[in-house]
């Protein structure tokens, strides 16, 4: 798709003139060059000033690009959000600064925030509720939050999706979409970081969080899951009021982890069991139902008034299927065990069938990487170090991990970082060490072996009848095509056409100089130089196309 497309769209046009200024105001403007942009938009009659101001020597690269995202609005600031944590893809420096990105919006006035429930309930706020505080209790980009009482007189929250915010966020992500195809096809050196595949994954995640009644089931499921952790406890969902644009939810009391970690003099606190009760229960959830929490910041975690922790805000989540965490797991004990072979097949595994790896460099960075570790004890073992170098051993040899695998490293790299602020004697790697095991078990289980193949035998033979009947139905129809993929194939067929082409040439050169020998002998006709007119046609016919089969082949050799 090409810059001109994306002008086609003029309901975006205004948006993707903003855009560009921005990003040229924070001298970014190399990157509007380079996908055409500004050209594109002075056409269409937007002029772009491309004089950078004078702050911008003063502070990097990465610095000017937080300062965008967060002037662009929302879905840009959740955008950086989202490359904060592929430190595979991006430069170190980048995901460094994108990790302060901070949302600034202004509340939303009750009055607006009141009309629209009123749509969508049917009947105004005081109507349904006993008591709704119209002060925000939170105001972020995608939603605001306010307490209110039931009728029986129970606490709960109402989180309502701003007003407007779903149409901005949709021109955004048709923006951004437009723009990755065209960042992926005229800029090089940006196409490693597969911008339409993150942008793919970043629109899904937008979706979800816009619909809050997908973060009601998936609160929901996550307190399935937990029932059994007596220390956690998430937000009883009342879905009599549950919609799209909003949802009501219990109301937790007691102040975010976040709030206490600035100031720890303000309750008392048992750090180390609070940090044990947390790591549980995100592990427990990672590893053994596949089905996480996937932004568990401190912001995210009360401290509730009984010593529990509450988790809150579960729009974004994470799915791992077994056989991610099996090849996770295998990474882990590959690093630890000093096999490097088991770590480059997980990473292969990871990788596109498209990219180009370098399995003799691949293999001797993974070996540097398990010499790293190996023999070194548990409590010694540093687990942010150890993802750090596989995120490293990932970004230097130009692979590309899975959005689940990278969503996995971000939860595993937050909650390092949380124990540690409740425990500075918190290790992940103890913590871990037990799902971990039990995964091991279950997977060399001759058992939960048997039953694994069985249910693959199972989906084969099950799925067989339906494979044929559809590759019978294409061979019936002319469709069916079977695609071979062997390497060098195409070099060697353009060769063998330009060989034929330079053979008919000859033919044809030699079936003219013939044609031409015998219109010699036939008297008659017109006559140009004392030779018959075709004749001499015919020879210049022949030289030149001769002369050119003797170009080519000689051309041919000097390659």
């Amino acid at each position: 798709m090409s810059v001109l497309d994306i002008l086609s769209a003029a309901r975006d046009l205004g948006r993707l003139h903003e855009i560009a200024s921005v990003l040229v105001r924070h001298g970014l403007g190399s990157l509007v060059r380079a996908t055409g942009l500004g050209h594109w938009l002075e056409r269409a009659g937007r002029a772009l000033h491309w004089e950078a101001p004078q702050h911008v020597g003063q502070r990097s690269t990465a610095e000017h690009a937080r300062a965008a995202l967060e002037e662009l609005g929302p879905t840009f600031v959740k955008s950086g959000q989202l490359l904060a944590s592929r430190a595979d893809v991006v430069p170190e420096d980048f995901v460094r600064e994108l990790a302060r990105l901070q949302e600034h919006v202004e509340p939303v006035p009750w009055p607006a925030l009141a009309a629209q429930i009123e749509q969508d309930l049917g009947a105004a706020p005081e109507a349904v509720w006993s008591h709704v505080d119209h002060s925000p209790l939170a105001a972020g980009s995608i939603a605001q939050v306010h307490r209110a009482t039931l009728a029986d007189g129970t606490a709960v929250v109402l989180k309502v999706r701003r007003p407007g915010i779903h149409n901005v966020v949709e021109a955004d992500l048709r923006l951004l979409a437009r723009l990755a195809e065209v960042v992926e096809s005229e800029v090089p050196d940006l196409r490693h970081y597969r911008p339409r595949k993150l942008v793919r994954a970043f629109a899904r995640t937008m979706r979800d969080e816009l619909d809050l009644a997908v973060e009601a089931r998936n609160t929901e499921q996550l307190a399935r899951q937990l029932a059994g952790h007596a220390g956690v406890v998430l937000p009883r969902v009342h879905p009599a009021w549950t919609s799209e644009r909003l949802v009501v939810l219990d109301h937790l009391p007691g102040p975010s982890v976040a709030s206490w970690l600035s100031n720890p003099a303000a309750a008392t606190v048992d750090g180390p069991a609070l940090a044990r009760i947390g790591a549980d229960a995100l592990l427990t959830m990672v590893f053994v139902d596949g089905f996480f929490h996937a932004d568990p910041h401190a912001g995210n975690l009360l401290l509730l008034p009984d010593g529990r922790l509450g988790l809150i805000d579960c729009g974004m989540v994470g799915r791992l299927s077994d056989a991610r965490r099996g090849e996770f797991i295998a990474l882990l004990a590959g690093a630890l065990r000093r096999d490097e072979r088991g770590v480059v097949d997980v990473l292969v595994d990871w990788t596109e069938r498209d990219d180009e790896v370098d399995f003799d460099q691949l293999s001797a960075d993974a070996r540097a990487l398990v010499d790293r570790y190996h023999g070194l004890p548990l409590d010694r073992l540093h687990m942010p170090a150890v993802l750090g170098d596989v995120l490293d051993l990932v970004r230097e040899n130009g692979l590309f991990l899975p959005s689940d695998v990278a969503s996995l490293l971000r939860v595993l790299l937050l909650l390092d970082g949380l124990g540690r602020a409740l425990d500075p004697d918190f290790n992940l790697t103890l913590h871990l060490q037990p799902f971990v095991e039990r995964l091991v078990r279950n997977r060399h289980s001759w058992r939960r072996a048997l039953v694994r193949q069985a249910r693959e035998v199972a989906a084969l033979v099950s799925d067989a009848p339906r494979d044929l009947r559809e590759i019978l139905s294409k061979a019936r129809r002319g469709r069916f095509r079977l695609d071979l993929e062997l390497r060098r194939l195409d070099d060697f067929a353009t060769r063998l056409d330009r060989s034929a082409n330079r053979l008919t040439m000859g033919l044809v050169t030699s079936a003219l100089i013939v044609g031409t020998s015998v219109t010699l002998t036939v008297d008659g006709g017109p006559r140009l130089f004392g030779m018959p007119t075709f004749a001499l046609l015919g020879f210049v016919s022949s030289a030149l196309l001769g002369l050119a089969v003797l170009v080519a082949i000689w051309r041919s050799t000097r390659r």
